[in-house]
């Protein structure tokens, strides 16, 4: 197993994210690793858990990752969660993550749970599976 690609592979999703014109549209650029202290804005991704688990074989270092990005608003509805959400999605699905070193051998959208906030706000919690080689292993 390896983890070595794991703050690569997170800098990569949120230069991704940054970079997509509609998640940086909805989101208002507001995506976080941590949140920061002071006002949040009314709409913002942030980063949550993460699970790794081992993918290695007899020639390859790999991992398969189970990304977190949480979408929160205080919006009234679902609709610009959903949409926000959507984007993310699709921005993670349709385009190839690039590494600097190893590379992404697939990614997929694994799940996503709504929930009303006791805030009276809404969440969006993403699930993303992403498996990655180390091509400087082994």
């Amino acid at each position: 197993m390896t983890y070595a690609l794991s703050a690569d592979l997170q800098t990569s999703i949120y230069q991704l994210l940054q970079s997509d014109t509609d998640v940086s549209s909805l989101s208002g650029d507001a995506i976080y690793d941590a949140l920061p202290t002071g006002t949040l804005p009314e709409t913002y991704v942030v980063f949550g858990g993460e699970e790794v688990r081992d993918r290695s074989d007899q020639t390859t270092q790999g991992a398969l990752h189970l990304i977190t990005l949480r979408v929160v608003t205080q919006a009234a509805g679902f609709s610009q969660a959903k949409a926000l959400a959507g984007a993310i999605s699709t921005a993670l699905t349709d385009t190839q993550i690039a590494l600097p070193h190893g590379r992404v051998v697939g990614q997929w959208f694994d799940r996503a749970t709504a929930r009303l906030l006791k805030t009276g706000g809404r969440e969006i919690v993403l699930r993303f599976r992403i498996q990655v080689e180390d091509s400087s292993s082994l």
